[in-house]
Parts: structure tokens; C-alpha cells; sequence
């Protein structure tokens, strides 16, 4: 499942996501949920997340 809607990422969810300085390269980094910050219900490149170790990034796949 990909991170473009909103409705399907919530804290506590395993994701994979693309931090602002990996954007070029498209390294993933794995990590579980703390805040969503995009507001909007839907983002072409990914709702953007702050993991619980404090990173922020795109979200680019859900872990199952």
C-alpha cells in the first residue's frame, strides 16, 4: 500500500518513508508512526510523518 492517503496511516503504524535529504537517492527508512503532519486527506508524493525517533519524511509504503 503506498502513503498518499491519509485515512489509511495512524500513529503506531510501521512505515517506510523518504526523508527530505534522501529524496534524490530514494533511500527508505523503516519506522513507526508518531504524528501525521500533512493535513490534507490525500498527497501525490506521500503524507508526510514524524516517526517516533524524531525523524520526518514522506511516507512511500506501509509495512504489513
Amino acid at each position: 500500500m503506498n502513503g498518499q492517503n491519509r485515512s489509511d496511516i495512524y500513529p503506531g503504524l510501521e512505515v517506510d518513508m523518504i526523508l527530505k535529504k534522501d529524496q534524490r537517492s530514494g533511500k527508505k527508512t523503516r519506522g513507526i508512526v508518531k504524528d501525521l503532519l500533512t493535513g490534507s486527506s490525500f498527497h501525490s508524493r506521500g503524507i508526510k510523518v514524524r516517526l517516533e525517533d524524531g525523524q520526518i519524511g514522506r511516507v512511500a509504503d506501509i509495512v504489513d
